[in-house]
Parts: structure tokens; C-alpha cells; sequence
């Protein structure tokens, strides 16, 4: 009996596989667990297009998040962070910092998806990308400063 896998089985197919089993295997476990439907004509339409509008519903998601990280990597980022003598950092600037400064400017982003591997400790400028759903990744510029301090008063 030909049938359409509703899910993926191990050993038996994947998701939307059109295979061709034993008549009581179908039957018996297959049809009632609603794994599988039986493969006629208007199951296999009814499937393509299923398949196609999936597929249509992927493609303008992958173009909505490929424009979202344009936006998100023409941010340049300017982090300050407090310096002793010879420029050396007092601590250092890590995911977080960088995910508060992206909210600082309007885009939201999630500190686990930065992919930074090790926390910045020198001053300078940092590509740092960020990995989105659908394989896409955006790459923010980030540039770690000398925090000025307020001049005193002279009396």
C-alpha cells in the first residue's frame, strides 16, 4: 500500500516521504496513529501543495529576516570602557554589554545569539556576528573606547 508519512519514523521514512508499505503495517499501525495518510490523488495534491505553500511562507521569512540583519549589521556600535595607565581595561566587554548597546539603539537582540568567543579586553574595533534563524548571520562593528573623564573644576 502507498502512503504519505505524516511525520518522520525511524527506519521507516521522513516527513512526507511517498513510500510503499505492507497492507496490514498501514492498516494497523500506520493510518490509526494518523502517522500516515493512504496516497491517493487528492492526498498527493493536497500534499505538493501544502509542500509548495510551505516552502513560499520559508522563502519570504528568509528575505523578511535577510532585510532585518542588513539593518542590524549598518549599526556601528561604540562601547566605552574604563581604562587605567597604558590603556589597559578594567574588566572587559562581553555579549551583553554589546546586546544593551544594540537596545540602546533601537534593535533587539537576543545576548545568547551574539557569537562572541571571547570577551573583548583591548580597545579597538571588533566584528562581531550574530547568528539569526534561517542560517542568517548579521555582523555588527564594534568599537571599544577610552571613557573620558569629566574634567574637574579648577578653584
Amino acid at each position: 500500500m502507498k502512503v504519505i508519512l505524516q511525520e518522520t519514523l525511524e527506519g521507516v521514512g521522513h516527513l512526507g516521504d511517498l513510500i510503499n508499505v505492507a497492507d496490514g503495517f498501514a492498516r494497523n499501525y500506520l493510518l490509526p496513529r494518523r502517522k500516515a495518510v493512504e496516497a491517493d490523488g487528492r492526498s498527493i495534491k493536497a500534499f505538493e501543495h501544502a509542500k509548495r505553500t510551505a516552502a513560499e511562507k520559508a522563502k519570504k521569512e528568509k528575505l523578511e529576516i535577510e532585510s532585518y540583519a542588513k539593518k542590524v549589521s549598518a549599526i556601528a556600535l561604540t562601547i566605552e570602557a574604563q581604562v587605567g595607565k597604558d590603556d589597559k581595561m578594567f574588566g572587559s566587554v562581553t555579549a551583553k554589554d554589546i546586546a544593551e548597546g544594540l537596545a540602546a539603539q533601537g534593535v533587539t537582540v537576543d545576548r545568547r545569539k551574539i557569537q562572541l568567543a571571547q570577551p573583548i579586553k583591548e580597545l579597538g574595533t571588533v566584528s562581531v556576528p550574530i547568528k539569526m534563524p534561517r542560517d542568517v548571520v548579521a555582523t555588527v562593528t564594534v568599537r571599544v573606547v577610552k571613557k573620558q573623564e569629566p574634567e574637574e573644576p579648577s578653584a
